[in-house]
């Protein structure tokens, strides 16, 4: 009985705005779109919310105006159209109301309607955030850290977002956490950042969950505890937040605080990878390749490899590279390694500055070339690259490319030997066998200066 009271109750109080409304009270018009737009106590209708919206609107109701301004921009009960949406927004917003002053601000910012005009935006989001509206002041604090309309200033954006945290915005709550997770505009504090972060988190703001996770994983601003971290990531990633994915895989594929599960690793990586993660990509590229968690298949692996690669991943477009050298899962083609080792080997990555010159030294899917080919060395030789040291000293041994020198041959001999490139290790005693114990001396020398100015840049070959 109190149910169908109720409902009665709620068609009569329908009744009367559709009354008023008809005799031009905006108020009433306003509450009946209201009505229509929610269904509440009458039957869903957006064409009919819109004409009584626009009634009030036109009558100058603020809060009416912001409404029809928003069913434009979503083309709700009318079709979408960004400059009416702002027309809407300013005869709000000029009237004073909040809500129209964000939004109008959120048309400049996105150039939405309008030409984009940070410096406006940033006006509007200042008139809403004097009046209080949290939103408002989140959106006032991120400007001040981009810089965004105005010079950059860290303390004023640190006021905001505390202005709008203390509101319980969630958006702001994250912001201040990563404010003093990078001691922006205030000393670095892990454990106040974590702080915010959980405040955040507990809203269900999936990026403040994965940094929670993350904070556990790491140890910041609290103790380590793998478990925990796990739990957080867990809901971020049920989010689809693709970093907490793959974080997620990572820990499951290296049974980091977690039993090792590759196929469930297997699994947030793939889900990381098609949202466009570019790391997700090339380690679901690897699981492929490797048959992890997922039968092997060389053509799969390549398509998410070059998924990565595509993106300016230097790993992945020399793993690329390398399928192509072999003809693993696609046709042998020397001239496309080429082209995918030079990408990422003016990227600086060492292993395929050193394959791309051994494709100039021996004239593979590109005119043969041993002065490329000892430059190419050269860049992976002096970031430790074993193997490329070992093909420099075979260059400078032989007088390919660059002219002869046995001492400097001998040095990155002695380097790639002491890396446990055993054809280093052979290479170099036959080259003590040709030199004096002065030119050995004067190579162990260099060796030694070398190893001195990059003490951390030894990878193995």
């Amino acid at each position: 009985m109190k149910n169908q009271s109720s409902a009665r109750a709620g068609y009569d109080t329908f009744l009367w705005y559709r009354e008023a409304a008809e005799r031009g009270n905006p108020y009433a018009q306003f509450n009946l779109g209201l009505v229509y737009k929610k269904g509440q106590d009458v039957a869903r209708d957006e064409v009919r919310a819109f004409y009584w919206m626009s009634k009030a609107a036109q009558q100058g109701l603020a809060f009416a105006q912001n409404h029809l301004g928003v069913m434009y921009f979503n083309g709700r009960g009318v079709a979408h159209n960004d400059k009416e949406a702002v027309r809407w927004f300013r005869a709000a917003a000029l009237q004073g109301e909040v809500s129209a002053q964000q939004n109008l601000g959120q048309m400049y910012k996105k150039g939405r309607g309008v030409a984009r005009n940070d410096e406006t935006a940033l006006s509007w989001f200042y008139r809403a955030s004097e009046q209080g509206v949290a939103s408002a002041q989140t959106l006032l604090g991120e400007a001040y850290v981009h810089g965004h309309g105005v010079r950059r200033n860290y303390p004023l954006a640190l006021a905001w977002f505390r202005k709008a945290a203390l509101q319980n915005d969630a958006s702001a709550q994250l912001n201040l956490g990563l404010m003093y997770k990078h001691g922006h505009g205030v000393a670095r504090n892990d454990g106040q950042a974590l702080a915010w972060f959980r405040q955040a988190a507990a809203q269900g703001c999936a990026v403040a969950q994965r940094l929670v996770g993350v904070a556990y994983a790491e140890g910041q601003g609290v103790a380590a505890d793998q478990l925990r971290a796990y739990a957080w990531l867990l809901r971020a990633a049920e989010q689809e937040d693709a970093d907490a994915q793959f974080n997620l895989g990572i820990m499951l594929a290296n049974g980091k605080g977690v039993d090792r599960d590759d196929e469930l690793a297997f699994t947030w990586y793939r889900r990381a990878a098609e949202s466009g993660h570019v790391l997700a990509q090339y380690n679901l590229g690897g699981m492929y390749a490797r048959g992890r968690g997922v039968a092997r298949d060389e053509q799969r692996a390549l398509e998410w490899y070059r998924l990565a690669a595509e993106q300016g991943a230097p790993n992945a477009q020399f793993n690329v590279g390398v399928m192509y050298a072999n003809g693993h899962g696609v046709a042998k083609d020397e001239a496309r390694a080429v082209a995918w080792y030079r990408c990422a080997a003016e990227q600086g990555d060492a292993s395929a500055q050193n394959n791309l010159g051994v494709m100039y030294a021996n004239g593979l899917g590109v005119a043969r070339d041993e002065e490329l080919a000892v430059s190419w060395y050269g860049k992976a030789a002096e970031q430790g690259h074993a193997l490329a040291q070992f093909n420099l000293g075979g260059m400078y041994g032989s007088g390919r490319g660059v002219a002869r020198d046995d001492e400097k041959s001998c040095m990155w001999l002695t380097l790639a030997a002491e890396a446990s490139d055993l054809a280093a290790a052979s290479n170099r005693k036959k080259s003590d066998l040709a030199l004096t114990p002065q030119a050995i001396e004067a190579a162990n020398e260099q060796a030694r200066r070398w190893r001195a100015t990059h003490a951390t840049q030894v990878r193995p070959a």
